[in-house]
This record gives C-alpha cells, structure tokens and sequence, in this order.
C-alpha cells in the first residue's frame, strides 16, 4: 500500500495546491458522484472512490493537510511558523504553531529527516523453489544451488526500517487509531466513512527516521544463493528447508524459511492420465448402480465412450514404467471421480429405472 507522502491528493481531486476548502468540497464531491460504486460499475470505481475519499479526507482537515503539505516537500518543518526564543540550536524551544500539532518525534532539529513511514512488523513469508530430480538422484540423494530472489534484512538499520530510534511512534496523522474519517454525510447521506489510515496503512504506529536504504521497512531485496540437499529416497512433492533464508520480516520481525521442493517426472501424475483417472472414477457410480437397478445395458453405452477414453488417456502416459507412488496418485485421483459423480449417477440410474418401470409395467400385466 502507498504510504500518504508517495501520493498526489491535489492531482486525484483535479485541484491545485493552493485550492480552498471550499473548491476541495466541490471538487470531492463531483468525482464521488461520478465514482460511487452504486452509481458506477466500473472494475476501478471502488478502488477510485476510496483513493478520491482518502484525499478529502486529508486535505479538508486543516491540520492532516498542513502535515501532507510539508511531508511532500520533503521536510517536515516546511511550512511550520517561526516561535518567538526558538532556533536550530534549541530543542527545548517551543513547537505550539508546529503544524503536525507539535513536535511529533522527539529527535534533534538540526538533523535531516525523511517522512514518516508504516510500522508494521510482519513475519517473512516463505520462498519456495521448485527442484527438478531425475528418479536417480531422488533415490540416491542430490544437492542442487539455486539462485532466487528474496528479501533480506537491511544492513544499514539492522532490519529494524528506523536508522536511530529504537521505538516506533504513534502515528500523528489517525492518531494511533489506524483510520481516519471522511464527513459523507453532506453528500450521499451516509454519515462518516471510516478508512484505513495512509500513513500508518491501519497499524497506528509510523517509524520515526526511515532508514534511508530500506524506506523503514527493515529489508532490501537481494538475490540470493544456497544450497539445497535433497536426502536419499526422497519423492515427489518433498520438501527441504534451509532455516532463515527465505524473505527477511519487516521491521525486524521474524524471517522466512527457504523451501525446496522436489520435482520427480516420473512420479508426477498430471495431465491427461490425472484426467483419465478421473474420467473412470466418474464413470464407475453410473456402471455400479445400473448393475444393481437392471437398466445396466443402458447406462453401458452412454458411459462406454467416456469410460474407454478416460482409460486410453492413462494407458498412454507410460503405464508400464510408472512407480508406486504413481499409481497411488492415480487411484486417489479415481476415487475423487467417484466421489464427485456418486450423486449424479444416483439420481439419474434412479430416475431412468422409476422411467423404465412405469413405462413397461402395462405390458408385464398382460
């Protein structure tokens, strides 16, 4: 998610910088008649509608305006009026007429900063990457490097996104709510909106000094290289882990794991055997249940071409050189089918054998 300094909130309401509350309301109010997902079908209309939303929504509060203002300029002082006793040099001054609604960091004046970025520690997901084995090196063991890419933990914050503060701050612009509010009430009658906050994207809390390597996220992406050691006897679908080297969390939090993931041809049921296998097991519900019901010569023709194609379709994947595991899939697939076409092969054999019985029970009375 953008944070709230990467976007142009003048630009998504037509407006230029420098534009009255009044003509911010007008504007606001034009494109979400225009942009209302009940007005509007558009697949983009929603996702328009909150971005126009998101943008009155800072730019008709003073004080989240004045804050975005000077976050864009790349200072946030910019635009903050001089106190009477305050200077670079004294940090003790006062800050009342700062326009965040005072000093909301707790760091030196003099020191260079950027805006304020999410605070979001997450755990690093996994990167799994897929290993083709022949059927030697699965039963006799392989090692493979790979080269992936991946996010690892920035060097320069030491994965923690701030560069010299150790603890996240609350966000000024929700407050440390995680949303902000947008007064529909004037336009469509529906009150006020609640929508995640821009710059804490909902987590309430923002990195005080974003680490100027990694944005205040804690990582960086890299590509990477590692070795992984597949163990004799391994099949088709097993999985290695290397601990620790799949993404890097956020802001510190915990990282992922690589996952290598073994791909053995020969023990790999796919395509038109997997269809094959089910084709029959959806088949064989239809061919029981007329066996029992006496309209078995019936059913017979109708599932004979679907019930020989599905079989030429595995016969045709090198049947006599699969292993067990093979096969084992196969029959796990079949019994899907059968699982699936159980239902419909009962209520049609049914049917056609309730049909079949009223339409010769007249000729078994004579």
């Amino acid at each position: 998610m953008a944070t709230m300094n990467e976007k142009d909130y003048y630009a998504i309401l037509g407006v230029p910088k420098d534009a009255s509350a009044k003509d911010i309301q007008k504007a606001f109010q034009q494109k979400a008649r225009k942009l209302h997902p009940d007005i509007n079908k558009a697949p983009d209309a929603e996702e328009r509608f909150k971005e126009v939303s998101e943008a009155y929504a800072v730019l008709s509060d003073d004080a989240k305006r004045a804050r975005y203002d000077a976050m864009r300029s790349g200072s946030p002082f910019a635009g903050a009026p001089s106190q009477p006793g305050s200077s670079a040099g004294s940090y003790g001054g006062g800050f009342g007429g700062f326009p965040f609604g005072g000093f909301p960091f707790d760091a030196g004046f003099g020191q260079s900063r950027r805006a304020a970025s999410a605070y979001n520690p997450e755990e690093g997901a996994n990167v799994v990457v897929e290993v083709d084995l022949t059927a030697a090196q699965a039963k006799e063991g392989h090692k493979r490097a790979v080269t992936y890419r991946r996010y690892e933990s920035c060097s320069h914050c030491h994965g923690s996104g701030s560069v010299s503060t150790d603890h996240a701050k609350t966000c000024p612009t929700c407050g440390g709510t995680g949303s902000i509010d947008v007064d529909m009430a004037s336009l469509f009658g529906m009150g006020v909106l609640k929508m995640v906050c821009p710059e804490c994207a909902g987590s309430g809390r923002v990195v005080a000094d974003p680490c100027p390597q990694c944005g205040g996220s804690g990582r960086t992406a890299v590509t990477s290289e590692a070795v992984i050691e597949f163990p004799a006897g391994t099949h088709d679908g097993d999985v290695v882990r290397i601990k620790g080297m799949g993404h890097a969390g956020t802001n510190g939090a915990a990282g992922g794991d690589l996952v290598g993931r073994a791909r053995v041809s020969s023990e790999r049921l796919e395509g038109r055997a997997a269809n094959g296998f089910y084709t029959v097991g959806v088949m064989l519900p239809f061919l029981l249940f007329s066996a029992f019901t006496g309209v078995f010569s019936l059913f017979a023709l109708i599932c004979l071409v679907p019930l020989v194609m599905g079989i030429g379709m595995i016969a045709s994947d090198d049947v006599l050189h699969r292993p067990s595991l093979w096969w084992k899939r196969g029959l796990s697939q079949l019994l899907n089918g059968a699982v699936n076409g159980l239902f419909f092969a009962l209520i049609m054999v049914w049917f056609t054998s309730c049909t079949n019985g009223l339409f010769l029970s007249p000729y078994r009375m004579m």
